[in-house]
């Protein structure tokens, strides 16, 4: 392997100083052919046609091939392993904070160990193990918080002292240090070697690769991909994968249905060095200095370095295109900061001779997470691309889901944190994407500590509030494109200190958000959400009805003016989304979802609602502003404003109706709020939305009112026990898992999506359950905070994580919301989870390597509840969906 990489880099250095072959490839680069022989002809049509060679693209490949397809086709428009993947810098790492890419690199390493014997082509692969270094105590919790993830998982880890990072790598210097993680299993490959390996076992398995072939674009015929062009001619195919790497987006607007495929590339250096005086060895251990911003791995006796620097520089915006990717412009002034931070953490390195600082591209996204999945607009296209750095650690299991993807319809995980659905179009624009790269490329090595915002390709999608909430303080958060309030800062406050209160521990906007909470529940506040999706889905007949009926778990067949808590489940009883549904006629609906739904929830019910021309759907999110009345008050202030009796006999809980609020018409108002505090939510025609703010915001002075955050609603609700979609809800989370059965209308022998599994379960138990965990020895002011993804031990083992928490300004203890399972001890199966089981075991929340004792419970504090209600109706008065 490392053979292969001295010929690439021999190469690499005789084209750069070749001139007449710079004057050729700029010549074949403004052509979309090569001039070369292609002795296979293509296939008029396959089953599945892959766009790009790289380790993506062959790892989607081999997969494919491995579960039983056999028809597919692979283009790549230069040579195989050419573009990205050729330059990586080979380091297969475990260590990740986000669940699913944690799961991906285990498994892309498991892949790599047994692919040399598998194919017979050497890929290099050697266990060397990594070193992540800490200069800071907050650096250290990070590092502990993904030391336990990976212990759970059963991945060796441990978390070391400065001294024993020396003795594991006797060139780091350990002065600055204060603790360090090391992970024995992570390895190196030969990134090329690896892509050609998987190249080699799909086409054994029956896949044709066809290099030297372009692309132009994909057709789609009534929503369906039905084939590709090339300039080779024309394959018909009933998929699509555009593995593309940098070109990924290009390629998906070069059709007439675009599909935005939102990365940006920038260039990405290391340094190559010659074997030191003493060669080191190659079983050393990969050393990860994020405070330094470098990463260090041995190479053929010397050393390979590169690292993530402040002030990126984006490649290609303007979308110039080249077959493959070339060893950009050395620039050492702007490598300079990195060189002077690796002599910093290896001063024995001072005398070492370079060979050569190799600059290439690398594609990074909007959220610094892949993107994966099958596009909105187009049936049977589907991407893997924009790996933010980490090809070859995600190669394997990324290849892995979308295959299980493709062929039945889902992937074994969930994968929502890296669906493509998660963006909407808005983040497909050049400047945006352009300027977030640059912010996205140094948090790679960032300290991320919880609530942290992107800065960049802010104000995109605003409130008409927005320029009065913020004149009153507020501080903002983004979700889905959308400025959401995090809190209001009092007057006199320091504002800048508050913003740049970044930690793990108690944070300042404590005492803020705890006085918000206070007036929720003796007063009213207003909490603007117009951010959530919302859609109107009407028919001239009962189709409207009837298609939802089948396609929502709980019965909407009710009374008009009132409100439905539903699931929109999968086949395997999973949530798809997780909503309220209004009736506003006999054949109208109105349904509020998370604001993250609004691509995901629009493709879902645009796939499963039968073609009728009877039967509309209107997004009308932009239609409405949302503003959140909570608390005992709130009843008073909206009866004053309308001149209508709103007390429960009146206006009863989960209710819907349209009235006059000042001199507004035509609010919807809702008694829901979201968190179980008595109040309302009302969705305002957006012309009207200042006046009724105004008009609420004046009679709700003699009543107490404030504004308020949605740190403030996190706590009310958690607190309450309600689970939101997208953190503690998935598409394998089912509503028996989270005690939420009083949803589902399987009494009423009707057929719903999801009804058989449902059933099941019914009748043989689940295999996790949602559980609220209330700590009892954590110190509020003294303690690390759990924020989310902390392991949960029962009697000592492990059985699930946390999936959210908050501070309980009630309680004055942290409440924790996650899922228990029962694995069995020998085998690691998991068994039925029981009742008893629950309430039975003793409860540790580990947070930072910090294990602290929790009380379990299945059901809310009663206490907590301000209005005595029916059980039902208190318990469907609005799980919060962010």
């Amino acid at each position: 392997a490392a053979g292969m990489f001295l010929r690439l880099l021999s190469d690499i250095q005789w084209r750069a100083a070749n001139p007449k072959w710079r004057r050729m490839t700029s010549s074949r680069r403004s052509t979309s052919t090569t001039p070369e022989p292609h002795p296979v002809a293509l296939p008029a049509q396959a089953q599945v046609v892959i766009c790009g060679g790289g380790i993506i693209g062959t790892s989607v490949a081999y997969h494919l091939s491995k579960m039983g397809w056999k028809d597919i086709v692979l283009i790549e428009q230069g040579r195989l392993a050419a573009g990205t993947t050729r330059f990586c810098a080979g380091i297969v790492s475990t260590a990740r904070p986000v669940s699913i890419e944690l799961k991906m690199a285990h498994y892309s390493n498991q892949l790599y160990q047994q692919l040399e014997q598998e194919t017979g082509v050497q890929t290099g692969y050697t266990k060397t193990g990594s070193i992540s270094l800490a200069q800071t105590q907050d650096r250290l919790i990070s590092l502990k918080r993904v030391a336990a993830s990976l212990n759970v998982m059963g991945i060796p880890c441990e978390i070391i002292t400065p001294k024993k990072a020396a003795q594991l790598h006797p060139l780091i210097n350990i002065h600055d240090l204060v603790g360090a993680m090391y992970v024995p299993e992570d390895a190196l490959v030969s990134s090329a070697n690896v892509s050609l390996a998987l190249a080699t076992a799909a086409s054994r398995n029956g896949v044709q690769i066809h290099e030297r072939t372009s692309v132009s674009h994909v057709t789609v015929q009534k929503g369906r991909v039905t084939g590709v062009e090339t300039d080779r001619g024309r394959i018909q195919c009933q998929y699509f994968v555009n593995c593309a790497g940098q070109w990924a987006y290009e390629l998906g607007h070069s059709g007439e249905e675009p599909v935005h495929i939102p990365l940006h590339a920038c260039e990405h250096f290391y340094l190559l060095t010659h074997p030191l005086k003493e060669p080191l060895s190659s079983s050393l251990p990969t050393v990860v200095d994020p405070d330094g911003r470098i990463y260090i791995r041995n190479w053929q006796g010397g050393i390979l370095s590169g690292g993530f620097e402040k002030n990126p520089k984006p490649l290609f915006t303007e979308g110039r295109n080249q077959l493959e990717i070339q060893n950009l412009q050395e620039d050492w002034d702007h490598f300079g900061p990195l060189l002077s931070s690796l002599l910093r953490r290896m001063p024995g390195l001072e005398a070492v001779q370079i060979m050569q600082l190799v600059n290439c591209p690398e594609s990074f996204t909007p959220d610094m997470r892949c993107i994966m999945g099958e596009s909105p607009t187009a049936r049977g296209y589907f991407v893997l691309a924009g790996m933010n750095s980490a090809g070859i650690s995600y190669g394997g299991g990324a290849g892995k889901y979308l295959a299980e993807w493709m062929v039945n319809g889902y992937p074994s995980e969930n994968v929502w944190p890296l669906d493509l659905k998660r963006f909407g179009t808005l983040q497909s624009s050049r400047t945006f994407l352009r300027h977030r790269v640059m912010e996205v490329m140094p948090l790679m090595y960032d300290l991320k500590v919880p609530r942290w915002d992107f800065q960049t390709g802010r104000q995109l999608r605003t409130s008409p509030l927005y320029d009065r909430l913020d004149a009153q303080g507020a501080r903002w958060m983004e979700k889905h494109g959308f400025e959401r309030v995090k809190y209001f800062v009092p007057p006199g406050k320091d504002l800048l200190d508050l913003d740049l209160s970044k930690t793990f521990y108690k944070p300042d906007w404590f005492d803020i958000v705890g006085a918000e909470v206070k007036c929720c529940k003796e007063a009213v506040c207003v909490i603007d959400m117009s951010s959530f999706t919302k859609f109107e889905i009407s028919s001239t007949g009962d189709e409207a009805l009837e298609s939802l009926q089948y396609l929502f778990s709980n019965d909407l067949d009710v009374p008009v003016g009132h409100v439905v808590h539903t699931g929109m489940l999968n086949e395997k009883g999973g949530y798809e989304n997780d909503c309220s549904i209004a009736r506003l006629s006999k054949r109208s609906f109105f349904m509020i979802s998370p604001t993250d739904q609004q691509v995901h929830c629009w493709t879902w019910l645009k796939n499963h609602l039968p073609d009728d021309s009877n039967l509309t759907m209107e997004d009308v999110t932009w239609k409405y502003t949302a503003l959140n009345l909570i608390g005992p008050r709130a009843v008073d202030v909206l009866s004053e404003l309308s001149y209508a009796p709103m007390t429960a006999e009146h206006f009863p809980s989960l209710f819907c109706k349209e009235m006059s609020v000042g001199y507004a018409n035509g609010i919807r108002v809702m008694s829901i709020t979201h968190t179980g505090e008595p109040g309302f939510v009302l969705y305002i025609p957006i012309e009207y939305a200042l006046h009724v703010y105004n008009e609420v915001m004046n009679m709700g002075q003699k009543y107490g009112i404030r504004n308020a955050g949605y740190y403030a609603l996190r706590s009310l609700r958690i607190e309450k026990f309600f689970a939101f979609w997208g953190q503690d809800l998935d598409a394998f989370t089912t509503p028996m898992e989270c005690g939420r059965e009083f949803q589902v209308k399987l009494e009423k022998g009707m057929d719903f999506v999801g009804q058989e599994a449902l059933l099941e379960q019914k009748q043989n138990g689940v295999y996790k359950r949602f559980t609220m965990f209330i700590l009892e020895d954590h110190d509020t002011d003294m303690d690390v905070w759990p924020w989310w993804g902390e392991p949960i031990f029962r009697n000592g083992r492990y059985v699930g994580k946390t999936t959210s928490s908050a501070y309980s300004y009630t309680l004055e203890r942290h409440v924790c919301l996650g899922f228990v399972h029962n694995f069995d001890e020998k085998t690691g199966e998991k068994l039925v989870v029981t009742t008893d089981f629950i309430n039975q075991g003793e409860y540790e929340i580990d947070i930072a390597g910090q294990r602290f004792q929790a009380k379990a419970k299945l059901y809310p504090f009663s206490s907590l509840f301000t209005q005595r209600r029916r059980k039902d109706e208190v318990e469907l008065s609005g799980y919060q969906r962010e």
